[in-house]
């Protein structure tokens, strides 16, 4: 097992190669520009690695960059070979990257989570407190010890002679 730097690395320098590759060596008309390299990760054993990418475009153009990536699987695994220097080469897959989909998601829950807003706001519109203005319990007319607390009474669970009796 190689240490998760070294791993790390690696994925990033693969990363790194196949972005490149694709940019500049594939001739490949269903690559082109179409396609970006997200992410990349390498298992422990620096075996295998995972290659994530979007398209810019719609089902039928991720379709032709997978089918274009995996016919130049061997000529970026040959670069990622010449560039790594390692004993083993990594094979390579190549995953579509789920964070185009997860956006579209966010985006349509925050705008149905400001319609809801607005469907609140214009219910409230005009509404009243429950409990009036301010539903706190105050001493107006100097009743009481001055504390501006409530003196208990006999809803609330006894009455005054009855905690003078506990003391």
């Amino acid at each position: 097992m190689a240490d998760k730097a070294r791993a790390k690395r690696l994925a990033d320098l693969i990363r790194e190669v196949v972005a490149e590759k694709l940019h500049r060596d594939i001739k490949d008309p269903r690559l082109g520009t179409r396609v970006t390299i997200t992410d990349t990760r390498v298992t422990g054993d620096l075996r295998e690695a995972t290659v994530f990418y979007t398209v810019y475009g719609d089902e039928s153009d991720r379709e032709e960059v997978a089918a274009g990536l995996r016919s130049a699987k061997g000529v970026l695994r040959s670069a990622v070979g010449a560039a790594a220097g390692v004993k083993h080469t990594p094979s390579l897959e190549f995953v579509p990257d789920a964070l185009p989909e997860t956006a579209r998601n966010l985006d349509d829950l925050f705008v149905r989570a400001r319609e809801r807003d607005e469907q609140v706001r214009r219910a409230s519109a005009g509404a009243e407190y429950a409990g009036g203005a301010d539903p706190y319990v105050k001493d107006e007319g100097g009743e009481g010890d001055g504390s501006g607390t409530a003196a208990p009474d006999s809803a609330a669970g006894g009455t005054p002679d009855d905690a003078a009796d506990e003391d």
